[in-house]
């Protein structure tokens, strides 16, 4: 099967999986409506989605850095659908973690794998970037999909929403049973140079810092439009289809800067302007608001798959737990915030408990300055190692 192809498939399939990370957040607005549940609550949803993920991702990652395991895109699949599909089951709140937990363990199996099987279509982040818009088109479906889905028949029509876990599982297999494909998929990795690990913390960071207002907007922005434009559930959905389908934008655009800038300079300079554009989803009023959040999803998305590169070329010899960690790990983290969003916003206003996300990209932008641009596939600026000796990037070297 043609790279082209592959990746094409990888992309689509990852739509699959991304779409039950955004039918977490756009499920809140249904969970309120007809279970009564407050912020703290819907705040708990987002966290058991996030918890669980969050530890398996980096161990996932370990497990393929050890032995390759494609197997494990549609399996993982299959299982972040079944989470979700069982989630609108019963009116039992333990029930609805339990479920919405499981799912977070499907995302969370499938990341770290197909971030590696990814970076195989052509070893560098043309690939990544497509491969991450799949991801960002899915989240752009999830709050169309669910509220075309539960809109129409209640929470109790969730198993429809099996369908693209289906379909995703469909796709991961046609990648792997390609002909010449599995001696690919399943090869030990090669040997690769020195690790900057001290580089690769400081992004991690600033990747979370990221997650924290990413996650923080898709569990509350419905909520936060609807009362703010006084729309609804349709207003509510109308921005998180705005704030998903901005990544995606921001996935090419983010691409297209990478090969004329270097990929930090690229990050810091999203995160800078990101910060502005969410300080006006929190003060701009009216339907500006949709501009805002559109500015926001852009900002946060043209760094995602520069940043899963980046990883990878920090920890060359981990590229598992490397993309555990930055498409994984770090953008699940987030979540572990919602609780506090929830109560503050009980305690105060919505306005008021997200007004802090503004910090985050400030944070991230300060985290990333004095990073330069690692050695990796495409971007091998560095002179080669001397016999017997292991080939370290002079921009490791501080």
């Amino acid at each position: 099967m043609r790279r082209k192809t592959s990746i094409t498939l990888l992309s689509v399939g990852h739509a699959c999986v991304d779409v039950y990370q955004g039918a977490v957040a756009s499920l809140i607005p249904f969970l309120v409506a007809e279970r009564g549940y407050g912020y703290a609550a819907a705040s708990g949803v987002v966290l058991a989605a996030s918890l669980l993920s969050s530890v398996a991702q980096p161990l996932f990652g370990a497990l393929t850095d050890r032995r390759p395991m494609p197997w494990l895109l549609p399996a993982s699949t299959l299982l972040a659908g079944l989470g979700i599909a069982l989630s609108g089951g019963g009116g039992s709140y333990a029930l609805t973690l339990a479920c919405v937990a499981v799912s977070g363990l499907g995302v969370a199996a499938y990341h770290p794998e197909s971030a590696r099987v990814a970076r195989l279509a052509d070893g560098g982040h043309s690939a990544m970037g497509w491969f991450s818009l799949g991801g960002n088109v899915g989240f752009a479906l999830a709050p169309l999909l669910v509220t075309a889905v539960v809109g129409t028949g209640g929470l109790r029509w969730t198993p429809l929403l099996a369908l693209p876990a289906l379909a995703g599982a469909a796709l991961s297999l046609a990648v792997l049973r390609a002909p010449g494909q599995r001696q690919r998929l399943f090869a030990p990795a090669p040997a690769a140079g020195g690790d900057g690990r001290a580089s690769f913390v400081r992004l991690s960071l600033a990747v979370v810092c990221r997650s924290i207002v990413f996650t923080g907007l898709s569990g509350f922005l419905a909520l936060y439009a609807a009362q703010r434009l006084g729309g609804g559930v349709t207003a509510g959905t109308a921005a998180l289809f705005v704030l998903y389908l901005g990544g995606a934008a921001g996935s090419v655009l983010g691409g297209r800067l990478a090969g004329r800038l270097d990929r930090v300079t690229v990050c810091r300079w999203s995160y800078l302007l990101t910060a502005a554009a969410v300080a006006g989803v929190v003060l701009v009023p009216g339907p500006a608001l949709y501009l805002c959040v559109a500015l926001t999803s852009a900002g946060l998305y043209v760094p995602f798959s520069l940043q899963v590169t980046l990883g990878q070329d920090y920890l060359p010899s981990r590229v598992g737990t490397a993309g555990g960690i930055t498409l994984g790990l770090t953008v699940s983290v987030g979540g572990l915030v919602s609780p506090l969003i929830g109560r503050v916003a009980d305690a105060t206003s919505l306005r008021t408990a997200l007004a802090p996300l503004v910090l985050m990209p400030l944070l991230s932008w300060l985290l990333l300055r004095g990073l330069t641009e690692p050695a990796g596939p495409g971007r091998r600026t560095d002179p080669p190692a001397g016999p017997g000796q292991r080939a370290v990037p002079k921009s490791w070297v501080q």
